[in-house]
């Protein structure tokens, strides 16, 4: 049942319109006879009710919203302060990685951002948008339409949120760069080249391209991860030359662009690290020829997920602030390790992070939910990751209660249910480290039955009983989440194919090696009803994919779930023919094994591309 509200007195522009959006969300409905909310325009949020009425105090348009949200509910007397730590905070929307994300879905975290007093979404687009002067840019690749991001942009503003582009133009531009009709523009299959005057050209095209649905002037370019810069064909054609220089004049030529169009740009600062082969933590300052590579009008985005210590985040912002331009600093939701997300990962290095930003008075912190190779996460399990983005930001600190508490309000889920998704990536006696968590069910999905590559790494953990577990907590959690069935629906089918593969994964080679053809029958046998669990998964995913994206790029999942199918039927036919006595060996299964990411503390390196765990021998180019 909806409360009835009354709101009055200094009210955001257009809380009408955001009222009627939020209005399921919120659990309230806008009343000529509902409760008083009085609007005051202040410099703080603030939720003051004596039991029968509300006065709220909002410094900019999104906190009115938060405020919302705060009420008690059922009304009683309060009296809530918060004055945020950031003056900006939000998301970056990582629509680049196969997955596009829906117009609805993106309107659908915007919504719950605005209940979270987020004010920022960066749209992480490196081809995924529409450039009139280039038909092959995010070809099949559902990129959005101008249309669509101006309708976008629209519905943020409805909000107070600002939304804006990030795009790529140096390095990850790999998709683009690919079609014949832009190879000449390559320095490698990652890097544009730099001082090609039609590089600039091109460059030109995608700035105007990017900022034209937005309203904001703020644009992120960038530029990280860039290392075969000047090394590639830039190399051959011009020969060798330091690289900051290169990066010094290719970063002057954007800023050219940028200024042309009266925007604030922001690059990511990796690259002014790893010009000098080092990284944010290598031991010592930035050298004075990174230093002098900055161009004065830039600001620098420092990203750091792997750090567990506030002190490593304090001395990297040190360096940073050495650098001729501000810095701001994005962390990350690990979304991006396999299958499911890393929760304890993401807390404790997020709260180190955003601890040292507080101290030192960093002015805009981003959350980030990346989705290399694949986008195989859903991005709505970055949603507890969020709201603990925005009740740091409102609170000063992190505190668990308050997040599950804030969690169920805004997104009317159980936060426990969010939180043990990281079951999937380990079991019982299975560590992790802070920069390298494991990943346990990708590497379980994804190993083939016959070449066992982890084999060894896995000995010892009882994965089958974990999984048999976890499908039926979450088949439990379905039933109480039905606003996130389709999501936890798909984990409880991800479990009971986890299952039946680590039976076999635990027992196959064994049977093989003892010759023992009676379990050889027995696991032979249960092939078929794995490979049927697949297809279930399968069914599972492309619902859940549909949910929330585009339906390009679901065929990389689609081909990568037909594969592990036809492996196991194939398994099982070498298992019944051994079992059968037709053959007395299975030469993949009784090959020695050896340790491939296993370490002495028994915890497993994070393997997050299929290439890696499906086969020894090469699968891609």
């Amino acid at each position: 049942m909806n409360l009835p509200i009354r709101p009055h007195g200094q009210l955001p522009s257009q809380w009408e319109e955001a009222l009627a959006e939020l209005e399921q969300d919120l659990s309230m409905t806008v009343s000529q006879s509902g409760i008083s909310i009085e609007g005051v325009a202040g410099d703080h949020l603030g939720v003051h009710s004596d039991g029968t009425a509300v006065t709220i105090t909002w410094a900019e348009p999104v906190q009115f919203y938060r405020a919302l949200s705060l009420i008690p509910f059922p009304l009683e007397p309060c009296d809530i302060q918060e004055t945020p730590c950031f003056k900006t905070v939000g998301i970056m929307f990582d629509v680049s990685r196969n997955a596009v994300l829906t117009p609805e879905a993106i309107r659908f975290f915007l919504r719950k951002m605005a209940l979270m007093g987020l004010n920022l979404g960066m749209m992480y687009t490196e081809d995924t948008y529409e450039v009139p002067e280039q038909p092959y840019f995010g070809y099949k690749r559902g990129r959005y339409s101008m249309e669509e991001l101006r309708q976008l942009d629209d519905y943020a503003d409805r909000f107070g949120i600002e939304l804006c582009p990030c795009i790529q133009t140096l390095g990850h531009l790999n998709r683009a760069l690919h079609w014949p009709a832009l190879a000449h523009l390559q320095e490698d299959n990652e890097v544009i080249m730099p001082d090609l005057e039609e590089t600039y050209e091109f460059l030109d095209q995608l700035i105007r391209a990017a900022i034209a649905p937005y309203r904001s002037k703020r644009i992120h370019i960038g530029m990280d991860e860039a290392h075969g810069l000047g090394l590639g064909k830039h190399y051959y054609r011009f020969g060798y030359e330091e690289p900051h220089k290169i990066m010094f004049r290719h970063l002057k030529r954007v800023l050219e662009i940028t200024k042309k169009y009266d925007l604030d740009p922001i690059m990511w600062s990796d690259m002014y690290f790893a010009l000098d082969g080092h990284n944010y933590h290598t031991e010592g300052d930035p050298t004075k020829s990174a230093i002098d590579a900055v161009v004065p009008g830039v600001t620098l985005m420092y990203w750091d997920y792997y750090q567990a210590k506030e002190e490593a985040y304090l001395e990297t912002l040190r360096k940073h602030a050495m650098f001729p331009a501000p810095t701001v600093f994005a962390g990350g939701i690990w979304t991006w390790c396999g299958i499911a997300p890393s929760y304890e990962t993401t807390i404790t290095n997020t709260v180190a992070g955003l601890n040292a930003c507080k101290k030192t008075g960093i002015p805009l912190v981003l959350a980030t939910a990346w989705g290399d190779d694949g986008a195989e996460t859903n991005f709505a399990t970055a949603l507890l990751g969020l709201q603990m983005y925005g009740e740091f930001t409102y609170q000063g600190d992190y505190d668990e209660d308050t997040l599950r508490q804030r969690f169920v309000r805004c997104c009317g889920a159980d936060p426990q249910a969010f939180l043990d998704l990281s079951d999937f990536n380990h079991c019982e006696g299975m560590n992790s480290r802070p920069n390298d968590p494991a990943n346990a069910v990708k590497i379980m999905l994804y190993q083939d039955p016959l070449v066992q590559l982890f084999e060894k790494d896995m000995e010892g953990f009882r994965l089958e009983a974990h999984y048999a577990e976890l499908e039926t907590r979450f088949d439990r959690y379905t039933e109480e989440n039905p606003e996130f069935a389709w999501l936890f629906g798909f984990y409880a089918a991800l479990a009971k194919v986890l299952k039946l593969k680590c039976h076999w994964h635990e027992h196959a080679a064994e049977a093989v090696r003892n010759a023992d053809r009676a379990a050889a029958a027995e696991l032979a046998a249960g092939m078929p009803a794995a490979a049927e669990a697949v297809d279930q998964l399968r069914g599972y995913w492309r619902r859940m994919w549909e949910t929330t994206n585009k339906p390009q790029g679901f065929e990389i999942i689609e081909g990568r779930l037909g594969a592990v199918r036809a492996r196991l039927l194939t398994a099982g036919e070498k298992m019944d023919a051994f079992a059968q006595g037709e053959v007395d060996d299975i030469p993949e299964l009784t090959e020695q094994t050896l340790i491939y990411r296993r370490r002495e503390d028994n915890s497993v390196g994070c393997t997050n591309f299929v290439a890696d765990i499906v086969s020894a021998c090469k699968i891609d180019r």
